[in-house]
């Protein structure tokens, strides 16, 4: 369409170098098909349009079309007169055709036709659009009345009310422009007959001058050559003269006439592919360029084909709206019943959203495989912490950036990250051998620095010591840390349920025994999550049950439980934060400890500490100060205490650093090697 926009002005200059540039009688036979073609298009589409405002350009219309023949008239005039009397196979077969060998004939049937267009047709036209100008104009006082009397009452709108008044200013307009753009086509009719008589008394000296033949040779040919350019002329317009009668009550534009041009000329495809296949039917003359007709036939009718493409696919989307609208009819009937709004309050555990340039990963049917990750991450995560992760729904966004994605949980976002469909994710080793070009980004699972490089840098990034990750990787990586981070919420009820249905088909008699009658679903549920929330697995449902049966009987708070629950799964914990045999830690000082047993206090729900603001702040300045010391010799960084601190440390630790190990004595088992790396205390 943008293209059509251009071409009309483009079309207009190249009318102007018609003038003066000679044409090739190829390019003229084309011309004249085209000329043509595009009258047959507008008598149609004014025969067409239901408003005059579908074809408010007509005006400006006339004249690119009076001045493109009167171009076409110059341009076989001087082929006329330098050719011998040849002006391209067009203008000879129609002249032929005409005249059929008869000068008086064809001169005759020329002046009828130019009669008629003059006197008649474009003659009543100019005076239609003068009196319905002058009409128009008369009755805007009164038309203007009623608008405002219609805005006063509340009938229509301020913006109604502009609409309106516009629309009487651009009938004016336009009555006052079609009054003189008729006089164009009065103007080209007496400037044609001038044409075909300087054609016939000229071509008939250079035909003399250039020894063509014989006099009555020289009065045939060019005779049969000024008739046939005249009437290629008088046809295109006789037929635009008709359409402007038929629209002369056809209102103003609103739009510049590329604008107009674009969307109301190729409004109505119909009419382009009937003007192709009446272009078409000119095959059927003999004589006639048959590549010249084919080629403006195939265009109007392959141009019009794909508007009309264009268009049935608009009225699919208008009819998708109306069964929306009826959908939405339907839908108010179906949530009349209220059990069917409380459908519409269930929220998915887990929701990925994907921008547009990620979906190629997700999708199978383009060769993604995260679903199958997501699948094998399941299965790792059930059998290294004893829990199943429920299904990730995944969904696009159109809110999202396109290379973003963002993990929710309940219903509310947790995490969000970037990736680069076509890079790959570079961390870089510890000594740079030789840097590599990328962007700049943070790894979203552990927020480490690292660059996105392109396929074409992979192999010399592998050689300078780069880890390089795919995209999938990179989120699968993500993902994972959010679902481990956040794992003890997605511990409902009902995944516990599923915990012991599991257990009770190896040990029955277990369950049987604890749910309920020691424990309660939901305070297993507690003891559960507040393993998962430390990162500690669940996978031994078995040993957990059993140490909650011996101590559930008289411990009652869900906290105190869960140490006991901690001591009984040592080789877990240990193997879990061990390296090579080793565990590597920093002590927490007796005297701290002392501290926090003495700020313990009892309450009904159970045991809180109440340590000063000042104790804590130096508690915590120590701590910091010790795990500066040693983040860059372990992985994770681990405070040992004993028993009966741990709890409350850990809880006092997770306001600062929650990522902090915090492990007792009890919890690890007596064959692993233990290395203090520091002491936590308070300087005296």
């Amino acid at each position: 369409m943008k293209i059509f926009n251009n071409m009309i002005s483009i079309f207009v200059v190249l009318i102007i170098f018609l003038i003066i540039i000679p044409l090739h009688s190829f390019l003229l036979d084309l011309c004249f098909i085209l000329n043509l073609s595009i009258s047959f298009v507008i008598l149609l589409t004014s025969m067409q349009i239901k408003e005059s405002l579908e074809f408010s350009i007509f005006p400006s219309l006339l004249l690119i079309t009076t001045l493109f023949r009167l171009a076409l008239n110059i341009s076989s005039t001087r082929l006329i007169l330098l050719e011998n009397g040849y002006a391209g196979q067009v203008i000879k077969t129609f002249g032929e055709f005409v005249m059929r060998g008869n000068l008086v004939v064809g001169l005759i049937i020329f002046l009828i036709i130019v009669v008629v267009q003059f006197v008649v047709i474009t003659k009543g036209a100019e005076r239609v659009a003068e009196v319905s100008a002058r009409f128009t104009l008369d009755a805007m006082p009164g038309k203007q009345m009623a608008i405002d009397a219609d805005l006063n009452s509340g009938l229509i709108d301020e913006q109604q009310a502009r609409q309106r008044r516009s629309k009487i200013q651009r009938e004016a307009d336009f009555f006052g422009s079609m009054d003189g753009a008729s006089k164009f086509v009065k103007g080209e009719a007496i400037v044609s007959i001038l044409i075909v008589f300087i054609n016939v008394i000229g071509g008939i000296i250079m035909g003399f001058l250039n020894h063509v033949g014989t006099f009555g040779e020289i009065i045939t040919i060019y005779s049969t050559a000024s008739v046939g350019d005249g009437l290629l002329s008088q046809m295109p317009a006789l037929l635009i003269s008709v359409s402007t009668g038929m629209i002369v009550t056809r209102s103003a534009s609103e739009s510049n006439i590329n604008t107009d041009v674009a969307r109301q000329f190729l409004s109505q495809p119909k009419v382009l592919i009937l003007a192709g296949g009446t272009i078409g039917t000119l095959l059927l003359i003999p004589g006639f360029p048959k590549v010249q007709i084919f080629t403006v036939a195939a265009g109007l009718i392959l141009l019009g084909s794909i508007l009309q493409s264009r268009l049935q696919a608009a009225l699919s989307v208008q009819d998708a709206l109306s069964d929306v609208k009826e959908e939405i009819a339907s839908e108010a009937v179906y949530y009349k019943n209220i059990e069917h709004v409380y459908d519409l309050l269930n929220i998915e555990p887990i929701e990925m959203e994907f921008g547009y340039s990620l979906i190629p990963l997700v999708d199978e049917s383009s060769g993604g495989s995260f679903i199958d990750r997501v699948v094998m991450f399941r299965k790792q995560f059930a059998m290294e912490m004893g829990m199943v992760v429920p299904s990730v729904r995944l969904k696009d966004s159109g809110q999202l950036n396109p290379n973003q994605y963002s993990i929710r949980f309940k219903g509310e976002e947790v995490a969000q990250g970037d990736v680069l469909v076509d890079h790959y994710l570079a961390l870089a080793p510890n000594e740079i051998v030789e840097g590599v070009e990328g962007i700049d980004t943070i790894e979203p699972a552990f927020g480490i620095p690292a660059k996105w490089i392109s396929e074409d840098k992979k192999i010399k990034a592998e050689m300078s010591g780069y880890t390089l990750i795919d995209p999938t990787s990179v989120i699968i990586t993500h993902l994972s840390e959010v679902i481990r981070h956040h794992a003890y919420e997605l511990l409902n009820r009902q995944e516990v349920n599923s915990i012991l249905d599991n257990l009770k088909k190896s040990n029955s008699a277990l369950v049987s025994d604890m749910i309920p009658g020691i424990l309660s679903i939901s305070e297993l549920q507690k003891v559960l999550a507040n393993l998962l929330r430390e990162n500690i697995p669940i996978r031994d449902i078995q040993t957990i049950l059993e140490t909650l049966g011996d101590y559930g009987t008289t411990v009652k708070d869900t906290d105190m439980l869960t140490e006991y629950v901690r001591q009984s799964l040592k080789r877990t914990i240990t193997r879990r934060f061990s390296e090579a045999g080793q565990l590597k830690v920093i002590s927490l000082d007796a005297y701290i400890e002392n501290q926090i047993m003495g700020a313990v206090k009892k309450s009904d729900n159970g045991y809180y500490l109440a340590l000063e603001p000042q104790l804590i702040q130096d508690i915590m300045t120590a701590t910091t100060t010790e795990i500066n010391k040693v983040k860059d010799l372990v992985q994770n960084t681990i405070v040992l205490t004993s028993p009966i601190v741990r709890m409350y440390f850990k809880k006092l630790a997770d306001q600062f650093y929650p990522n902090v190990v915090v492990l007792s004595f009890n919890e690890i088992d007596s064959q692993i090697q233990i290395q203090a790396l520091g002491n936590i205390s308070l300087q005296a």
